[in-house]
């Protein structure tokens, strides 16, 4: 029989082997049903904790419609076709970049030692341009996007007005 002691707050339990030999009989409760990611009617949870908060937030919409375009995707290579929803996404999250921050990003692979010299220094500050400049041609490339589809719709107004 395991012995069980007290200390304040905490509870110490000291098992031993013989205590561990015989299987548990403890139910674990079945999973709440705000934890899963697709609900039992195919609908995405958008408050499921493992999407971490992003379906909120000053990007939320756009998350959301990139993450549902990609989940419900049928082209192959999946979300193939949700290069614009991302691409808008994207687009949101670089005008806060103290809130989407990259994480995991390549940079945290090199070692802390080579910030010390002058060619690990140029490195970093060369791969922070190339980021600066994808993220710049992204916006240009959506804004021009923007444009096109502006202009497109003025051309159907003006081919509708023709023909009233």
């Amino acid at each position: 029989m395991p012995s069980i002691v007290k200390e304040g707050k905490d509870t110490i339990i000291f098992a031993s082997k013989e205590d561990h030999a015989d299987p548990s009989n403890i139910e674990l409760p079945p999973p709440e049903p705000n934890s899963l990611l697709v609900l039992a009617n195919g609908e995405i949870n958008w408050n499921c904790p493992c999407l971490g908060g992003m379906a909120t937030g000053p990007c939320g919409l756009e998350f959301r419609e990139a993450f549902s375009c990609f989940h419900f995707s049928t082209a192959e290579p999946k979300g193939s076709d949700c290069y614009e929803a991302f691409k808008t996404m994207q687009l949101c999250m670089s005008q806060y970049p103290a809130l989407y921050e990259s994480k995991g990003s390549i940079d945290d692979l090199v070692d802390e030692d080579d910030d010390d010299d002058e060619e690990g220094a140029v490195k970093k500050s060369a791969d922070s341009e190339d980021k600066r400049s994808a993220v710049t041609a992204i916006q240009d490339d959506a804004k021009r996007s923007q444009e096109a589809v502006n202009v497109s719709s003025t051309k159907q107004e003006m081919e509708q007005a023709k023909t009233n």
